[in-house]
Parts: structure tokens; C-alpha cells; sequence
């Protein structure tokens, strides 16, 4: 009897003590998995929520109205896995036009090449082209149209044009008293402002305004600026809604769900972008012709000795005929630069100094990207990186106290 009691009181313990690492097992699990779900949580909690995407905030201003909309490629809602003309036609929201930008309202058509006007295939919505001879909707283009809204991502540069269609929206709008709604999107160069301030003697399609070439104002901020600063035409004023995303700010890394253009395949491009763009306006390919466009840069003169990277441009989507075409070019591989939160002027300055043909360097695009004569004389002067920037800080410091009164986010 005492051995039968000992061995039920040992089976006893073992079943306890299994029992209890059973019950701190489960109750470690479910902290686990509480800690899991409220991660989630706070992931889903911090995750942008772009304009687009808040329907019940402009939907009342669209109810019952005849709506245009100026959209591209890169009008889409991930949640939804849809375009946004898609969307607000299953909403039926009453879609009479779409006006499209630079590169067409499906994004592949080549830089400066003229988009013609059509209908969209997938919709029937008559399609208008905002780039070419007709920059500016006309007041016939915009009869019979309640309301305009814009949704284009744009990538944070001056010279990048979706922001000089936005201001001819925004001013043939005003003229013809119809109010615009802009669905905001991130800056994904919103972490940093940079570059010369444009001089208004070199306004152009690719520069309007004298702010500098990185400004680091999301779209709308930008809108409410082009209004707030009285830049439309005889500083007429639009009736401007901005649609404010969620849980963004300008330190928010983003990465760009699909390509706001053909030449800026990816998030490195388009940092790379306000620093590698200033070729555009020299004879050096900036990788137009490549699939590492805005990410290399290279022609046949530099030397072999310094840059060593090898590379051929040839006909591609967004680039039919690009600079060096068919001919191997020497250059350099920027795809593994770290992000910038400058604009880098050493490789400019340093591509100069190397090429054989400094009288043949620049050519007239230049003035019209930089803003200022003053930028190609500092290079051709032989001005260091840092001396040019320090003459930068004037404007700079300007500009950021203008900026600050528009500014949606911290």
C-alpha cells in the first residue's frame, strides 16, 4: 500500500509539473501572438493612407457632378488594386474626360514626345493630352465639367513637369470658376530641399516658379503654394481642395508602387533623379537607353582610366533614340549609392573636368534645368561642390520660411 501511494504520489508531480510547462507553453504562445497581432496593428496603424484612397472625404463633392479627371499611370489604389478611374466609374461617379500629362495618361510615351488626344480602350472616356502644343485645358476642352480631380504622383524635383501641369489645371480651373480636388501622394524626395532658386527670366514647362530644385513639398503642399503665393495668371486664385493622406511625413521613406514614369524604373532612380537629371543638359547619357536609366551616366570621350563602368544605350521604352545610341559608353554605376539627401554636384562637375570637350560640355537645356545662368559659370570657373552650395544658402533659407506656411505634415 505505501509503494501504490508513493508511485501515485511521483505520478501525481510528473502530471503537475507537464501540466504547468503546458500551461506556460500556451501562455507564452498567446503572448507571442498578441505581440504579433498588435505589431500588426501598429504596422496597419502607421501605413500611409494616400488621398486617393479616402473616398468618403471627397466623395459628397463629386456626388451628382460631371467630373474630369487629370490622372496617369500612376492614379492607383492598392487597396483596392485599381486604377483611379476605374474605381470612382464602379462608384459611378460621372467621368466625362481624363487629361493626361507628359507620357501619356498610360506612362510610356518618351520624354518631350508629343501624347496625342484619343479615348480610352477600357473606359470609352475621351482622353485629352495635357502635354505638346496644349499644356493648358482649354476653356472649350473644360465645358460641361463641375469639378477637376487631380491624382499624380510626382517624384519631388522643379523640372520634373507633372508639377507645371498641375498649375496650368489649377489656373484654367480658376478662369472658368470650377474647383479643383487634389488627392495627395508622398514626396518620396520629401526628406530634404536643395539646389539653385529658379530665376524668372528661365520660367519654362521645366520650371515654373521660383522655388529651388528639390523643394520637398508633397503635391498638395505645392498646389496650395502656386494659390497661397498668387503664381496663376493675373494671381487669380483656384477653389483648391487637397485631400491629406495619412500617417506621412517628410522623413517617411516611401517606395513608389508603379513608376511615375518610363525613366524612373525604381526607388533609386528617382533619388538619384534631381542630381542626375543636370546631364539631361550636357552631352553626357544620363541612361536613357538602358534599364538602369537615372542610375548611370557615361559617353564614349570619358576616360577608360577613371571611369570604368561600360554600358550601351539602345532604343527602349521611353528612350527611341537615345544619346550614344548603339555606341559604348564609359561611366559610372551609382545602382548601389547610398540615398541621397543632396544634390550630388561632384559627379557633374567631375564629368566636366574629364571630358576632352569642355567647350562642347553644356548645351542650352541646361540653363532652363538649373533655373540660373550661374550654375554652368560656377562649373566652367572651376567652383568646388561646396563653394556652389554655400551660394545656394540665401534662397535656400528664403524659400524654406515661404514653404513652412503651406506645408500639410511634419
Amino acid at each position: 500500500m505505501g509503494l501504490t501511494f508513493f508511485k501515485n504520489t511521483v505520478l501525481l508531480v510528473v502530471l503537475t509539473i507537464i501540466s504547468c510547462g503546458s500551461s506556460v507553453e500556451k501562455k507564452g504562445e498567446r503572448e507571442d501572438i498578441k505581440e504579433n497581432q498588435e505589431a500588426r496593428t501598429k504596422n496597419q496603424d502607421e501605413q500611409i493612407i494616400v488621398g486617393a484612397e479616402q473616398f468618403q472625404i471627397y466623395s459628397e463633392i463629386l456626388k451628382g457632378k460631371n467630373v474630369g479627371v487629370v490622372a496617369n499611370q500612376t492614379s492607383f489604389l492598392e487597396k483596392e488594386n485599381q486604377h483611379l478611374v476605374d474605381f470612382l466609374i464602379s462608384k459611378k461617379v460621372s467621368i466625362k474626360k481624363v487629361f493626361a500629362p507628359e507620357h501619356g495618361f498610360r506612362g510610356t510615351a518618351d520624354a518631350g514626345e508629343h501624347v496625342k488626344d484619343g479615348v480610352d480602350s477600357k473606359t470609352g472616356v475621351p482622353l485629352i493630352s495635357l502635354y505638346g502644343s496644349n499644356k493648358k485645358p482649354s476653356q472649350e476642352q473644360l465645358k460641361g465639367i463641375d469639378v477637376i480631380v487631380f491624382d499624380i504622383q510626382d517624384v519631388g524635383a522643379r523640372f520634373y513637369t507633372y508639377i507645371s501641369t498641375l498649375h496650368y489645371v489649377m489656373e484654367a480651373c480658376a478662369e472658368a470658376g470650377i474647383p479643383v480636388i487634389v488627392l495627395d501622394r508622398p514626396n518620396p524626395n520629401g526628406h530634404y530641399i536643395d539646389g539653385p532658386i529658379l530665376e524668372t527670366e528661365h520660367q519654362s514647362f521645366v520650371g515654373m516658379h521660383p522655388i529651388p530644385v528639390v523643394h520637398g513639398m508633397t503635391i498638395g503642399e505645392y498646389a496650395q503654394m502656386i494659390n497661397g503665393e498668387g503664381w496663376l495668371k493675373d494671381k487669380i486664385k483656384c477653389k483648391l481642395t487637397v485631400v491629406e493622406m495619412q500617417n506621412y511625413t517628410h522623413e517617411t521613406p516611401y517606395a513608389l508602387p508603379i513608376k511615375p514614369s518610363p525613366n524612373l524604373p525604381n526607388d533609386q532612380a528617382i533619388n538619384l533623379y534631381p542630381s542626375l537629371c543636370f546631364f539631361e543638359g550636357t552631352f553626357i547619357n544620363a541612361g536613357r537607353g538602358t534599364d538602369m536609366q537615372f542610375q548611370v551616366f557615361g559617353a564614349p570621350s570619358l576616360p577608360t582610366s577613371k571611369y570604368t563602368f561600360k554600358y550601351t544605350p539602345q532604343a527602349n521604352e521611353g528612350a527611341k533614340d537615345p544619346k550614344f545610341k548603339g555606341e559604348l559608353c564609359h561611366g559610372k554605376d551609382l545602382r548601389k549609392e547610398p540615398r541621397l539627401s543632396k544634390i550630388k554636384l561632384e559627379w557633374l562637375i567631375e564629368a566636366y573636368n574629364a571630358n576632352g570637350k569642355k567647350k562642347d560640355f553644356f548645351n542650352s537645356f541646361f540653363v532652363k534645368l538649373a533655373g540660373t545662368e550661374k550654375l554652368q559659370k560656377q562649373i566652367e570657373q572651376g567652383l568646388s561642390a561646396e563653394e556652389i552650395r554655400d551660394s545656394w544658402k540665401d534662397g535656400l533659407a528664403n524659400f524654406q520660411k515661404i514653404r513652412e506656411k503651406y506645408l500639410l505634415y511634419p
